[in-house]
This record gives structure tokens, sequence and C-alpha cells, in this order.
């Protein structure tokens, strides 16, 4: 699939997905438009094959140089690519974007609230965790019982700085003597969250089975996000940058193989 075409699956996918929340989002380009100043970017997963992968950015002004854009990468199975991508959007949709809506209008229907004194001078938006594979019901019900960001407090302060709103992916899973733990702060492998998140006793099968959440964090005095004027033009879209570097795929690429053997 060309370039082009990618984009175009993609930008109607996250438009379906926007509004199974509640939000009217429209291509405009090379992004996504929301209400207000929002929109959602794309950008081109390096070295992609075909397996899936989609990086989005929820834009919070648009047409602002310095305006937040919380990044993240999501990745999803199919028999086309169409319907990978597809199911990497909804990924995305119902773990991240549901957070950056709750955000917007704090009603605490998409997303938690969670107090957090371990982090103090920080606000938390917790999305919901999506839990799949082998006996995901176990992992699931842990993931309700239990508190994993203050366990990750202490090395997540380390990693913030700014008033934010900065993102953290929390992906675990696998089987027992084969498991991962990878913490992601504003897009980076916080090593020693990782850690931490590896280091808590979530249970871990005998088959595989895997869990993504998505956090968003924003310092308690930081100014509030001021929506562009209904019908203002933003002057230029936002454009997404290249990355740095390819994103690591071990984790992904481990649970698709995996699936395909049955295990």
């Amino acid at each position: 699939m060309r370039p082009q075409e990618r984009l175009a699956v993609i930008q109607r996918c996250v438009v379906r997905e926007m509004a199974r929340l509640g939000q009217v989002f429209l291509p405009d380009g090379e992004v996504v438009r929301g209400p207000g100043s929002t929109a959602v970017a794309v950008r081109e997963h390096p070295g992609d094959d075909g397996v899936g992968h989609v990086d989005l950015g929820f834009v919070l002004q648009l047409g602002r140089a310095d305006a937040p854009v919380v990044w993240d990468c999501a990745a999803g199975l199919g028999k086309t690519e169409e319907e990978k991508l597809a199911n990497a959007v909804k990924m995305w949709a119902t773990t991240t974007a549901s957070v950056l809506v709750e955000l917007a209008e704090g009603r605490g229907v998409h997303a938690d609230h969670p107090d957090l004194p371990e982090l103090p001078g920080w606000r938390a938006v917790q999305g919901p965790a999506a839990v799949f594979g082998f006996g995901n019901e176990h992992l699931a019900a842990w993931l309700a019982e239990h508190r994993v960001l203050p366990a990750l407090a202490p090395a997540l302060r380390r990693e913030l700085a700014g008033p934010g709103p900065v993102g953290v992916k929390l992906f675990l899973g696998g089987k027992a003597g084969d498991d991962v733990a990878e913490v992601r702060v504003g897009g980076e492998v916080s090593e020693a969250a990782s850690a931490a998140l590896r280091a808590l006793d979530w249970p871990r099968g005998e088959r595989l089975c895997w869990a993504r959440l998505f956090v968003l964090l924003t310092a308690e005095r930081a100014a509030p996000v001021a929506a562009a004027p209904a019908g203002a033009a933003a002057p230029v879209p936002v454009r997404a940058p290249a990355p740095a570097a390819a994103r690591p795929r071990g984790l992904f690429a481990r649970w698709r193989e995996a699936r395909r053997a049955g295990r």
C-alpha cells in the first residue's frame, strides 16, 4: 500500500473511532480536524512492512508551532493491511484517544481521574486497559484490583519535566518465564519504570496474554489549553516530525508470532 493510500485508510479509521467517542473529526489534508483546535496527525512508521503499525499525534492547539502534541504508536493484526491498520487505530482510540477526549471534557465518561499523591504536583487521566490473549480475564481482574501507577511513581518522577501533558504508556504481559514489561514516557522507554512494572506480581499464565494502558500526566499549575474560536483557521497544519529512530517492535512481533503459532 502506498503512503497516500495508507494515510487515507488511517484517517478514515480515525474518523470512525473518534465518532464512537462522540467526537466529530474530518480529514483536512495531512491531519484529521476535530472540535475547536484539536486534530490528529499521522506520521509514517519507520520500517513498516505491512504489519499494521500507526503513529498518531493528538494535537491540542492546531496551528501553533509550540502546540502540545501527544504522540503514541499502536499495532494491529488482520488478514489485510487495511484490516491491520483499522485494528491498530481501534487500539489507539480505546486506550489513548479516550484519555485525550476525557482531558477536554473532564466528565469521567471516557477515562478515570485517579488520585496520585505519590506524584505531587501532577494530575493523572487514565484510560481503560486493553487486555488480549489467552486467559486475559486473570490479567484484566488484576489490573482492576491494583493501582499500578503508585508503584511506578518513584521512577516516573525522574522522567517528568515541564508542564506536560506527558503521555505514559504501559505494555505488559507474556507468559510465565517469558514475560515483558515496558513503560514509555513521552514516547521514550523508561528503563527504571519498566523494571518497576516487571517487578509487580501481575499474573503470568502458561499461555500468552498482554495488556496495554495509557495515562496522561499534567502539572497542576499548568495553564489551561485554550481552544481556538469556532471557525478560526489555523495558519499551517501541524506536520509530524520524523522520528529520530525506528521504534522497537520486539514486543508486538513476539505476540504476533505466538498468535500465528497458536501458543
